[in-house]
């Protein structure tokens, strides 16, 4: 019997082989999804390409709205800011298409462990568990797999309450402010875990970018320290309500350092496995028996500036690393930009219709 969408995938990514090659199309920009919409009449570029999965995310609230007069003690908001549920500020430059300039509400000198603390931090919103049971009923009563969202998980949640400057040089420093703020941080993906996994997600999806263009984000030693215990501790969250959930991992940049450290923690899958960074060979050589793959085309070489051939015979070699086990679901490694012709992501697509193992 032919395998639903949602069990080719599990099974992929479990490494037990498939029927047909998975794809993630990935997230489009906003000019790419009105091209889309235009050429098709809808905006679903998830069923077009054929997704065996939707990602659901996991509501939360935010009450307090007073943030420009609290915080920002070091800053003068520019008059566009506006605040996410986190109370990070959030503005506009000329030029910057879909992207913000990010201002960050515990910045500067002289911040004590009481700040931290009375920190208004987001809480579950009262029909999350409702809402996402629903959510994942429904799709996977249609045979799609579910991806709980619970990316930007310690570090990248924390920076972006202190920055990214003076959470590192307080770490570095050993600060009582870091622990209790990745500890309040972390406590809060904990109860979001266990609140996706306990409304049915087959997917996990985590995140925090710890590595840079050619070199990582930190050392080896800090991260193991400070964020690899606090991790762990989200992932073994979300396993004590279901121990064989599927722990994704996102990480831009070269991670080559942590993959060890991200397997002991739990990790499942890692993504996006940037070619510009690092080689897939080498990676899949290193994990590619404790680690399944998300992703792998590459969205500042391969997908806008390759002819089809060239993202066709990408997602081939990708595959062909991976073999009959499997493994790995194919897409663009980041958000699909102004630049990617629609030819290459049919080619992608494409591509993993036709592959077949020689």
């Amino acid at each position: 019997m032919k395998l639903s969408p949602r069990e080719n995938l599990l099974r992929t990514l479990r490494r037990q082989g498939f029927e047909q090659v998975p794809v993630d199309p990935g997230c489009f920009c906003p000019s790419q999804t009105e091209a889309f919409k235009k050429r098709f009449g809808h905006e679903d570029h998830y069923a077009f390409f054929q997704a065996p999965m939707r990602h659901a995310g996991i509501p939360t609230v935010q009450s307090f709205n007073g943030w420009k007069e609290k915080y920002y003690r070091h800053e003068e908001l520019p008059a566009d800011t506006e605040f996410d549920a986190f109370g990070v500020g959030h503005s506009h430059r000329p030029g910057c298409f879909h992207m913000t300039r990010m201002h960050h509400p515990l910045k500067g000198e002289g911040l004590t462990a009481d700040d931290v603390l009375r920190y208004p931090l987001p809480k579950l919103a009262e029909n999350a568990r409702s809402h996402l049971r629903e959510k994942c009923d429904q799709l996977h009563q249609d045979g799609l797999a579910v991806m709980g969202c619970l990316g930007c998980t310690v570090w990248e949640c924390s920076w972006y309450i202190r920055s990214m400057e003076d959470l590192m040089a307080d770490m570095l420093t050993g600060e009582e402010t870091a622990a209790l703020l990745l500890d309040r941080v972390s406590d809060l993906a904990c109860e979001r875990a266990r609140c996706a996994v306990e409304a049915g997600a087959d997917l996990l999806q985590l995140g925090d970018d710890i590595g840079m263009q050619s070199s990582p984000m930190m050392s080896l030693d800090l991260w193991r320290q400070w964020l690899q215990p606090r991790l762990k501790k989200v992932i073994d969250a979300a396993r004590s309500v279901r121990p064989d959930i599927l722990i994704f991992y996102h990480s831009c940049g070269y991670v080559l350092p942590f993959l060890d450290g991200l397997i002991e923690a739990g990790v499942d899958i890692l993504n996006p496995v940037q070619p510009e960074c690092m080689q897939f060979e080498e990676v899949h050589a290193r994990v590619g028996t404790r680690l399944s793959f998300w992703s792998t085309i590459g969205t500042q070489t391969t997908l806008p500036f390759g002819k089809p051939d060239e993202v066709r015979e990408t997602v081939w070699r990708n595959l062909r690393i991976c073999g009959n086990q499997g493994g790995i679901v194919i897409g663009p490694t980041h958000m699909v930009e102004p630049e990617v012709p629609w030819e290459n992501l049919m080619a992608m697509k494409e591509a993993c219709e036709n592959f077949r193992l020689n």
